[in-house]
């Protein structure tokens, strides 16, 4: 195969774990949370601030100060830098860049779909499903009450479009911004992976 794949998708959806059996049934590189790991490395940023900010952002200026990301001189006066928000965003931006030079691979989240664009083939795709599924598949991995389950999945979708959004100046989860958009509540994760690995052999037939 040629192409990198990346994988947007709703919370509770599965596509975490779609993108993995992708992954490992195609034999490529899988990055999630190990994105993370990598900007660390190549930025000397903290992992940990990494962590606290992975797809969330902040442009306010009193959150820069107490992160100090605003430097302030001895008289007081402050010397507007580059948000910490920011510079972490950049950090991974950069790492991947550089893991998708060394080829096909699946990345999950974080604007790697914008990232990408025009510097290597990609197949970018949003994954997506039905709330009752998604309740069902969060309160399988999370402890977490029942009845606030929906709203903690609107929230965290709610951070990831945001976040989408003001890096990208995009919508996420438009269909028009991704190659193939899928409700994986309809079809079922193998499904959904089966189909899209289809897709992925005929786009990389061309």
């Amino acid at each position: 195969m040629k192409s990198v794949i990346t994988i947007s998708r709703e919370f509770g959806s599965g596509g975490r774990e779609i993108g993995k059996t992708i992954a490992d049934r195609l034999g490529i590189g899988f990055y999630d949370k190990e994105i993370l790991e990598e900007a660390s490395k190549h930025s000397g940023i903290c992992e940990d601030l990494f962590r606290k900010h992975d797809e969330t952002y902040t442009n306010s200026l009193l959150y820069s100060l107490v992160m100090g990301a605003y430097p302030v001189s001895p008289d007081g006066k402050i010397y507007p830098d580059m948000p910490l928000n920011h510079k972490i965003f950049l950090a991974q931006f950069e790492t991947i860049k550089k893991i998708a030079e060394g080829g096909p691979c699946v990345f999950i989240g974080r604007c790697a779909d914008y990232i990408l664009e025009g510097h290597c083939p990609t197949i970018n795709i949003f994954i997506y499903g039905d709330m009752p599924e998604k309740k069902k598949r969060i309160l399988e991995r999370y402890d977490i009450e029942k009845d606030k389950v929906e709203d903690f999945i609107r929230k965290t979708d709610k951070r990831r479009a945001n976040y989408y959004g003001y890096y990208t100046d995009r919508k996420w989860g438009i269909a028009k911004n991704y190659d193939l958009c899928i409700n994986s509540s309809e079809i079922g994760i193998e499904n959904t992976v089966e189909l899209l690995l289809s897709y992925i052999k005929l786009h990389d037939s061309d």
